[in-house]
C-alpha cells in the first residue's frame, strides 16, 4: 500500500508530497518547497519519526516555490533529482513575468537535475510513477502518474475546481487546456490528485465540476 504525507510549506501554501510503500525504509519527495529552517526541520524530523530516506526527488515544474528547499535537502540527502529539461530555464528566470515574480528574483538555483521526457517512468520509492508532460503552465510542467495505486501528481497543472496560471514567462493558456483535456481527463475517474496547491480531488470531480473544464464535459463521441 502507498502511504502519502502533505505538507504545505513557503508563503505561497506549496503541496510538498512524501510518498512510501508498506515496510519500505525508502521515500520519494515530491516539490520540496521549504522556505525556512522549520520547515526543513519539520520534513527532516518526519523521516526520522517513520524511519524514511529519500531515494528521490521529483519535480514538476522549475517555479521557485517549487523548488526553493531542493539544496537543503541534497545536503542531507544525495538523490537524484527529476526534471524536464525544458523548465531548466525556469529556474535561472525567477523574476519575470509579474511583479509577484520579481520580489522572489534573488532567488537562484544550481544542482544537477536528471530529464525526463514524456512516457517516461521513474521507479523510486517502492512505487512506478509515468512522467505526462502538461505544458502550459510552464513549457516544461509534467505531472507524475501512479495506475497501481491511482495517484496523479498533478503539480500546477490541475488544481481542485481551477487550473493553473498561464500569465507568467512560457505560459500558454491553449496548452494547458489541451494537457488537461487530452492527457489528464481521459484518466480514470476514481484517480485521486494531489495538487501543488491546495487541497486534493479526482479526475471525476475535475472533469463533472470544475468551472473550467466546463466545455469539455460533453460525453465524447463513439
Amino acid at each position: 500500500m502507498l502511504h502519502s504525507r502533505l505538507f504545505s510549506f513557503n508563503p505561497l501554501g506549496t503541496n510538498c508530497v512524501v510518498l512510501w510503500e508498506d515496510g519500505s525504509s525508502a521515500c520519494t519527495v515530491v516539490d520540496p518547497g521549504m522556505s525556512s529552517a522549520d520547515g526543513t526541520k519539520e520534513l527532516t524530523d518526519f523521516f526520522d519519526s517513520h524511519k524514511l530516506t529519500p531515494d528521490a526527488i521529483l519535480l514538476t515544474h522549475g517555479h521557485f516555490d517549487h523548488v526553493w528547499g531542493v539544496e537543503k535537502l541534497l545536503a542531507l540527502y544525495p538523490v537524484p533529482v527529476y526534471l524536464h529539461p525544458l523548465d531548466k530555464d525556469i529556474m535561472d528566470k525567477m523574476g519575470a513575468g509579474s511583479r509577484m515574480m520579481e520580489s522572489f528574483s534573488f532567488l537562484r538555483h544550481d544542482f544537477p537535475t536528471v530529464d525526463i521526457a514524456d512516457g517516461d517512468v521513474i521507479t523510486t520509492g517502492g512505487a512506478a510513477w509515468k512522467v505526462i508532460h502538461t505544458p502550459g503552465h510552464t513549457p516544461g510542467g509534467v505531472c507524475y502518474y501512479s495506475a497501481e495505486n491511482r495517484l496523479l501528481l498533478s503539480g500546477d497543472t490541475l488544481f481542485a475546481g481551477s487550473i493553473g496560471r498561464t500569465d507568467l514567462a512560457g505560459g500558454d493558456y491553449d496548452a494547458l487546456m489541451a494537457s488537461i483535456r487530452e492527457k489528464l481527463l481521459v484518466l480514470p475517474g476514481d484517480t485521486d490528485v494531489i495538487p501543488g496547491h491546495g487541497q486534493p480531488t479526482s479526475i471525476a470531480s475535475e472533469g463533472m465540476y470544475n468551472p473550467f473544464l466546463e466545455p469539455f464535459n460533453e460525453p465524447m463521441e463513439e
